[in-house]
This record gives structure tokens, sequence and C-alpha cells, in this order.
């Protein structure tokens, strides 16, 4: 029996070594391996969307708001109806010019004017009475009293006179005791009669007296205030210069109380009142220009400002808005007052600065950013926009002018960064 010779090392040597075969788990491994690098190489060179691309420009931004607004004059007259009853006359025919206080039209009341001139009589007749009162009398009793004054005064010095020839004779034994004391008597008679008059004169009436008829000119004026009111009512004239420029009846219409009648304005004064929507009322500011367009003059814009801002909203059937007043800069007549017009605010305006269309701009988790085309790839580029308007936006830092910023897919791929485009202007 043969034995297998040992080696000095001690180790047994195998005459047949053979590499161990692969698991099916290492080759499964491989094959993914090699399909997601051919994947990627895929990805990599196949064209994935055509895009359609910009490039940056300069231009103005300016931010807007729109609205409607009616056409007013600043000072209107609106002459109403006061009371119920016929249009008995219309002085004034449509589109002519008034002067203040010309008379417009007549309500048919029969009883305004004399009414309004009784009391215009009795007032005349009171403040004539005060006058006689604060001078003591009429013109007449005062002619009268001064000729009695002067006959008072004639009859005092007489007196005083004979009273001293009295007593210059009596010492001479020439009269008697008696002729002296008729002469005393008839001297204080003159001097009782003289202060009696004097009193008359410059205190006829008592404070009383006086008081009474001033409470009597204050009724009267008020009197005369409230036929005024009346008469005014039926007879309507205008408190300013301006055109009629609306005329609501004719001659012998009846027409209820408050009916607008006719209108009266300074046709050159002309300002808008527009509503605004809440959301919008933060951005207005006093001063800002407005431009107006009109449908019935197409292609003309007028300008304007505002003029005023709201105090408070109000709620117009759904719409929460607030009341501005437009001041327009070029009005020259060409503006029909109550007309519907439309108004555009620039609340904001930036001189040639870097935009984009606004469907160039992506938002995502807060932070801006848009697509751009470099090496035939997209890639994402963080932005910082600025003022907006409807069709751009404002871009202040993270593009330059010659970049190729893609604004959307053409056959609505998903776009994402690292994917290859071919860019379509």
């Amino acid at each position: 029996m043969s034995t297998r010779a040992v080696p000095a090392s001690g180790v047994i040597a195998s005459t047949s070594a053979k590499p161990h075969a692969p698991h099916r788990w290492q080759w499964a491994l491989l094959i993914c391996i090699g399909l997601a690098l051919m994947a990627a190489t895929y990805a990599t060179t196949r064209t994935k969307a055509d895009v359609r691309v910009t490039n940056p420009t300069y231009q103005d931004i300016e931010s807007t708001v729109s609205t409607t607004g009616i056409v007013v004059p600043v000072n209107d007259f609106p002459a109403r109806a006061n009371f119920s009853g016929l249009v008995q006359r219309i002085y004034v025919k449509l589109g002519q010019r008034v002067r203040p206080g010309q008379m417009l039209l007549q309500m048919k009341d029969q009883y305004a004017v004399p009414k309004l001139e009784t009391a215009r009589a009795a007032l005349d007749e009171a403040e004539v009475n005060r006058e006689n009162v604060l001078n003591n009398g009429s013109q007449e009793d005062r002619i009268g009293f001064a000729a009695d004054l002067a006959r008072a005064q004639a009859e005092q010095k007489e007196a005083a006179s004979n009273l001293d020839s009295m007593k210059a004779l009596i010492k001479k034994g020439s009269v008697s005791e008696a002729e002296v004391d008729a002469a005393t008597q008839r001297l204080d008679a003159a001097n009782a009669g003289l202060r009696a008059l004097i009193e008359r004169m410059t205190h006829r009436y008592s404070p009383s007296d006086v008081a009474s008829w001033k409470a009597r000119i204050a009724a009267d004026k008020a009197a005369v205030a409230a036929e005024k009111v009346s008469y005014e009512n039926a007879n309507v004239p205008s408190p300013i210069a301006g055109t009629v420029y609306l005329l609501g009846a004719n001659m012998w219409d009846f027409v209820p109380a408050g009916t607008d009648l006719l209108h009266v304005a300074d046709l050159s004064h002309l300002e808008i009142r527009a509503e605004f929507d809440e959301a919008d009322l933060g951005q207005l500011h006093i001063g800002e220009p407005v431009a107006v367009t009109w449908d019935g003059a197409p292609g003309r814009t007028w300008h304007g400002r505002i003029e005023s801002k709201p105090l408070a909203v109000t709620h117009n059937g759904g719409r929460s808005v607030g009341l501005c007043r437009i001041a327009l800069e070029d009005d020259k007549g060409d503006l029909p007052v109550n007309t519907n017009v439309a108004m555009i605010v620039t609340t904001q305006k930036h001189s040639h600065v870097m935009a984009i269309p606004r469907e160039a701009l992506h938002t995502e988790g807060g932070s801006e950013f848009a697509y751009r085309v470099v090496d035939g790839k997209l890639e994402r580029t963080p932005v910082e926009p600025g003022l907006a308007n409807a069709l751009n936006i404002e871009i202040t830092k993270g593009l330059k002018a010659d970049d190729a910023v893609v604004l959307h897919a053409t056959d609505e791929a998903k776009l994402s960064p690292g994917i290859r485009v071919k860019a379509i202007r």
C-alpha cells in the first residue's frame, strides 16, 4: 500500500485547484448596474422636450390697478321739485349758460309771492318801529319835540328874567310880595315843564319796550326766511354760474316731490368717481397718475390724478369697495357727464429694468427660480423678482441679458433640472 509524500512544510498541496463560479444574485446585480448605466447614458443623450425660450429684455415695468368710474361735475346744482305739482314755467334751455341768481324754473304756487311780500312788509314795519323806539319816537315826533323844546326853553328863560326883575323892583317897593311869588311859581312851572319834555325826548321807551321790539324783529325775519323757502321751492334760481346740461321735465308736467327737473354745472371742471376693490386700496396714493379711456372715443386717452382716497369701505352687491375722486387734468369738455369710463392707475414704475415674461418665473417652497438652457440641458437658476405687471416681471438678480430662459414646453412635458431640451424661439 503506497503512501502520499508530505512536503517539508507540512502542508499538503492540492493537485486540482479550480475557481469558484459566480452566484446567481451576483449575476443579477451586474445586470442591474449595466441597465442603469445604459439608462443614464440614454437619458443624457436623448432630447426629452422641445421648449420655447426667450432672452431677458430691458423695459419699463409699471404696476397698475384697473377699475371703472363715472364722470361727474365738480360743482353740480340739481334743481329738484320740492313739492308735488305742475311745472308752470322753464326759463332756460339745454346748453344755456346761466349766472348766479338767474331764475331757472317755476312751479305752480299762486300763494308763494303774496305770502313772501306780506312777510317782508311786516318785517319792514317792525324795523321802522324799532328805529322809532331806539330814537325815542318817529321823525315826526322828533320834529314836534324840537318845537316844544324851543318853546319850553323860551318860557323858562322868560320866567327866570321876569323873576329877576321882580326881585329888583321889590327892593324899591314897586311890586308886592304876591307878584314876586307869582313870578317864582311861573319859573318853577317852566323848569318842571322843560325837565319833563327832556325826559320824554330821551327816555320815552323803557328797556322792556326795546327788548320787545327786538324780539318782534327776530320773529319777522324768521317768517320772511320761511316764506322765502316756500317761494324758492316754487321759483328756483341758480346759485352758481354754469351750463344747463340736463333737462328732466317740460312745462305743465306734473312731477312728484324730489324729481330732478334740471342740472346746472361748470362743465370745464369735471372729475371721476371710481370704486376700487378693497384689496387694491392699499396700493393707492393721492397724486398717482390715472389713464382714462371711454368706449365712445376709441384710441383717445385722458389723464388725471387721484384726488382723494376713501375713508370707509362700502358693500356694493358682492364687492367691498372704496370710493375715490379722480381729478381730470386735460378735459376740454369732450367727456359727457355721467359717462362710464375705464381707468388704469399707475401705482409704481421702474424704468429700464431687466424683465422676463411672468410664465417663465416658477415658485417652489417659497423661493423663485427660472429655467435656463445651458449646453442643451435645463438648469434651475434662483432669481430675485421685483415689480410685476400683467405680462412681465422685473428680475433684479440671477439672470443676464444673453441667457436663454425657458417659457414652457411645447408638448406640455414636465420640466426638471438636467434634462436635455431643444430650444425653440
